[in-house]
């Protein structure tokens, strides 16, 4: 096969493009053995060897150990006053100069280039630069990553298909990502028959897998202006399974707390916070509490004895200025991004891929002329 390069889409955020762009790399690897990776336009970035880099090739580039330097996979970081200076003055003749270079530096002795575009086909329309656009700078075909179940899906695709196909862009294939396990098999069976009839190819339907949507303590700390008010370090990598807002009677509360659960509440509520800790303390058999963390909203500190409490129960406390409400839905719309540290959600993804996606067909698609 001559080289191959493949522009990896969603139709929205959070559709799962970074874990389908990473479980192919490692699919890939096994069957080649130099595969290159590049992010052309990035909106989400760290500092990085002295540049702005972003936060999904730095991912890639750890762990999937991909050598083609990280500057020319992040070529271009939308940071804050982008957008407003390039309407006011922005030319984008430079933008692609750089983004070509970058791809035949990173394209250098490859047998095949994945290309992970930023959101849905549109996305950078507004600089000249849609993931459209770049797709078709770069001479690449497209795999579309979209979720959920059937109508929803189908509409996306279609949509967002139209914009590729007018940059003259060819789009292979769709990979249908976190789809409910109960409906799975009714899913996977009527969403391929939806598809067929509007001349899409399936390359794979993957099930919802929880592991890879669950925030870590330390991942609230990172993306939010919350204190961690409890002194000690552990269980900040502790697992967030479910999302309980408490404010109930206090030994009601105990019903709906599963593993792994993360507490939000008022700040003033000292007899839910006693309750739960006691609980937590003692380990009843019948009413075992995994409290992941407690959310304290409303910027109310407890009294020194409780927080006595909360230091022998190794129990992250986290503090919040918001209400309760604005805190329970900062949470709920926590973007949750695979790290490099995340060793069992990278094995996850490429475990999915492997058993859901049909790389031969992809491969096939790729070579094709």
């Amino acid at each position: 096969m001559k080289q191959g390069k493949i522009f990896i889409a969603a139709t929205k955020q959070n559709d799962g493009k970074t874990t389908v762009s990473l479980g192919l790399i490692n699919a890939f690897k096994k069957r080649f053995k130099r595969v290159g990776f590049i992010k052309p336009i990035g909106q989400r970035y760290i500092i990085k060897q002295g540049y702005k880099a972003d936060e999904d090739s730095v991912l890639i580039e750890k762990v999937c150990g991909m050598k083609c330097g990280l500057k020319d996979m992040s070529p271009v970081a939308i940071e804050k006053g982008f957008t407003e200076n390039y309407i006011r003055k922005g030319d984008s003749k430079k933008l692609i100069e750089g983004i070509i270079s970058s791809f035949n530096r990173v394209a250098r002795h490859k047998e095949l280039v994945v290309i992970e575009g930023t959101g849905h086909a549109g996305v950078g329309s507004v600089f000249d630069l849609s993931n459209a656009k770049v797709a078709s700078l770069l001479g690449t075909k497209v795999i579309l990553v979209t979720a959920g179940g059937i109508g929803r899906p189908i509409d996306e695709i279609e949509l967002n298909r139209a914009l590729f196909e007018k940059e003259g862009v060819d789009v292979i294939g769709v990979i249908v990502n976190k789809v409910l396990p109960l409906k799975y098999k009714k899913i996977e069976q009527v969403v391929r028959m939806g598809f067929k009839r509007k001349g899409i190819d399936v390359l794979g339907v993957i099930p919802y897998t929880p592991i890879l949507s669950m925030p870590l303590v330390q991942h609230i700390l990172e993306e939010t202006d919350m204190q961690l008010i409890s002194s000690k370090k552990t269980g900040l990598r502790n697992k967030i399974q479910k999302i309980l807002v408490v404010a109930m009677q206090p030994h009601a509360a105990l019903d709906y707390i599963v593993d792994n659960s993360l507490i939000i509440t008022p700040g003033d509520r000292e007899d839910i916070l006693m309750t739960l800790l006691s609980a937590h303390l003692l380990k009843e058999p019948k009413k075992t509490l995994s409290i992941s963390a407690i959310i304290l909203t409303g910027g109310i500190v407890p009294n020194d004895k409780i927080m006595m409490l909360i230091e022998k129960a190794s129990i992250p406390m986290l503090l919040s200025k918001q209400h309760t409400y604005a805190v329970a839905a900062q949470i709920h719309d926590l973007a949750i991004k695979i790290r490099p540290e995340d060793k069992e959600k990278t094995k996850a993804a490429t475990k999915l891929i492997e058993e859901y996606v049909d790389i031969g067909k992809i491969l096939k698609k790729i070579a094709r002329v």
